[in-house]
């Protein structure tokens, strides 16, 4: 947690000062700015499930390591590069081990923390990503306006090497290696693992219509969660500062709802989802009315909404996320995570998409209210699955355990 920690704020500074070095000294078009965070999350769309395999087939441990001393190199490279080319072939490639790194680091998680405190550890790390996503804009901002864009490559470079020195530190596999002593013999196909993944999430009830619901809401929230700076234009009289206040709020609605879920573990995991979704969807829509009849006082509501927003979004990420941990036995987890983790990065690439396009189309106020209502229809629909989603979670949740406790012993 303390090499997430650090390394998220690195990321936080690199992607601050990117979009400096290439927005502003070599002014790139808007489109030629958006391949940067494309280029990143393209990767883990589409190789998420691979690299779900390589984090089962051999040491987390050691993968988080490489991983993290390869993307110390690459963003080194950041600081001798000229053409706009060279920055997108980077990130692609510091993409690529993100993608590793994930599903690792979920497995790793389910390695050293027990079944009772995994939804506990889930939203301590959501606690984290929440405050340095209020922090790391501050500190990059602070950095590239003193050293320069060229300097801030530099040190995130080190939070890499910081990470990687930490992560030494971690025990070593034990219980992978009970379960390679057991299933002794034959090397199984990346195929075949990837069978078993897929075959693992279809066999819980829960792990499906949660991926469903989760894949669903974030592409539907991403439609004007991309939009929100285009919304903002619309009023008259807001502050120059009003989106960086907004995004701070998000972050600080995200870490209470982690610090809550992690004081409040016994919760059941779907009715907190989609009494997320619903959250999300009226916050949004409040956004769009309020904005349409140019109500004063935007310094004021406009935060207060993005905390409602980030605080509902993690009463859907977190929640999934540490059910599924405890769902998955630790042989299983990094193809299941590479899954869900390609699913999640395929909604944020495409919902900033269509959100863009919706928004040119019909405009940015009716494109916050489909949202809202769509997102507010998808957590109704989930109330007449409830059921359904109860009695498949009483058996899956059952055959995981066994697994898990065979995989232990």
């Amino acid at each position: 947690m303390s090499a997430q920690a650090i390394s998220s704020i690195g990321d936080w500074l690199s992607i601050v000062a990117i979009i400096t070095l290439v927005g502003l000294k070599w002014n790139a078009s808007p489109m030629e700015v958006s391949f940067i965070i494309l280029c990143l999350a393209v990767p883990m769309a589409l190789l998420g499930p691979v690299a779900g395999i390589v984090a089962d087939r051999f040491s987390r441990k050691t993968i988080m390591i490489i991983s993290d001393v390869v993307r110390a190199g690459l963003i080194l490279f950041l600081t001798v590069a000229t053409e706009i080319w060279m920055v997108y072939v980077t990130l692609f490639t510091v993409g690529l081990f993100s993608a590793v790194f994930i599903p690792a680091k979920n497995g790793k998680l389910k390695e050293v923390v027990s079944e009772d405190d995994m939804k506990g550890a889930m939203s301590i790390t959501s606690m984290i990503d929440s405050s340095t996503k209020i922090l790391g804009p501050l500190i990059s901002g602070v950095l590239v306006a003193a050293f320069g864009a060229q300097k801030v490559f530099f040190i995130d470079s080190a939070t890499f090497v910081i990470s990687a020195f930490l992560l030494f530190f971690l025990p070593n596999a034990v219980k992978v290696e009970a379960v390679e002593k057991e299933t002794s013999g034959e090397k199984e196909s990346f195929k075949r693992e990837f069978v078993e993944g897929l075959s693992h999430i279809k066999s819980s009830r829960f792990m499906v219509i949660g991926l469903l619901l989760t894949g669903i809401s974030l592409l539907i929230l991403q439609l004007a969660d991309s939009q929100i700076i285009v919304l903002l234009r619309e009023l008259t009289n807001a502050s120059p500062d009003l989106f960086g206040y907004l995004v701070t709020g998000s972050g600080l609605g995200m870490f209470f709802a982690g610090l809550l879920l992690a004081k409040k573990t016994d919760y059941r995991a779907y009715p907190v989802m989609l009494f997320g979704v619903c959250g999300i969807g009226l916050s949004f829509g409040l956004m769009g009315v309020l904005t349409h009849y140019d109500i004063g006082y935007s310094i004021i509501w406009g935060p207060a909404l993005g905390f409602t927003g980030g605080f509902s979004a993690s009463l859907i990420f977190v929640p999934f996320q540490a059910t599924a941990q405890v769902e998955t036995s630790v042989n299983m987890t990094g193809r299941v995570f590479g899954v869900i983790n390609s699913v999640m990065t395929t909604a944020t690439i495409i919902g900033p998409l269509l959100g863009g396009w919706l928004a040119t189309v019909i405009g940015i106020i009716p494109t916050f209210t489909i949202t809202s209502g769509l997102l507010v229809l998808v957590s109704i629909i989930g109330v007449f699955t409830k059921k359904k989603v109860n009695r498949g979670n009483k058996h899956g949740t059952t055959g995981e355990r066994r697994t898990s406790a065979a995989t232990t012993g």
